[in-house]
């Protein structure tokens, strides 16, 4: 499990990172709020930890942005020394999951940890979004501002794969192995596929979401950070 804990007290966010560590957790950090909001819309994670008291932009800020803005659904436990009920609703009403109160045992954390984890993987998303793109894995069907896509059978795949990777990048080679397996085809063949995409879940669409990254591969991208220009 990939772990992001946005934490501003260095010696807490040390002990965190070691704790966790030895859980068998990897763990990125930030010790302010912007640079966690750009870790957490940039990069794929299972769970984010995250402090309240941030400076630069506070815990609540960075929630409720990556919730309405990034319309990330990774599960937010808060920390804070802020333990009244107003606090409480507030940081629920942003869109953490669960909220702890410091102090705390490190224990606690972990064991929150695991029963927020487990609760996600409970209701395992059968429905994939990313920005106003929906697939819906059980009848197929997909849809983008509320207008249903047709692709084929090696166009579902691809997309797919790119929306349960997003916002992290999906390398050529991932993705021919997710489509190929080891039997690849030629070289021009998922530059087809993926210009065959693209046509279907942008062209109508004022605002790409599919971006290339030259020479490492592509990934789906919407709001906080999407590019200006696509290739």
């Amino acid at each position: 499990m990939h772990l992001l804990v946005i934490e501003d007290n260095r010696d807490l966010l040390a002990n965190l990172l070691d704790y966790l560590e030895l859980k068998g957790y990897v763990a990125d950090c930030a010790e302010d709020g912007l640079s966690g909001l750009h870790l957490a819309a940039t990069q794929s994670y299972d769970l984010i930890v995250l402090d309240i008291m941030l400076p630069g932009m506070d815990g609540y800020q960075v929630c409720q942005r990556l919730r309405e803005d990034g319309q990330r659904v990774t599960p937010i436990i808060m920390l804070t020394a802020r333990d009244t009920l107003e606090d409480r609703l507030q940081g629920f009403a942003s869109g953490a999951d669960d909220y702890l109160v410091k102090p705390f045992a490190l224990s606690e954390l972990a064991a929150r940890i695991e029963a927020v984890l487990r609760r996600a993987q409970g209701t395992a998303r059968r429905q994939l979004a990313v920005g106003d793109l929906c697939f819906d894995l059980e009848t197929l069907e997909v849809r983008r501002a509320g207008k249903a896509l047709k692709l084929n059978p090696i166009g579902m795949k691809l997309l797919e794969t790119l929306m349960r990777k997003s916002p992290a990048v999906v390398r050529r080679e991932t993705l021919e192995a997710a489509l190929w397996g080891e039997d690849v085809p030629d070289s021009d063949s998922l530059r087809s596929h993926i210009h065959q995409l693209r046509q279907t879940i942008d062209k109508p669409f004022a605002t790409p979401l599919l971006h290339t990254v030259h020479g490492v591969g592509f990934r789906l991208l919407a709001g906080l950070d999407a590019p200006q220009e696509n290739a």
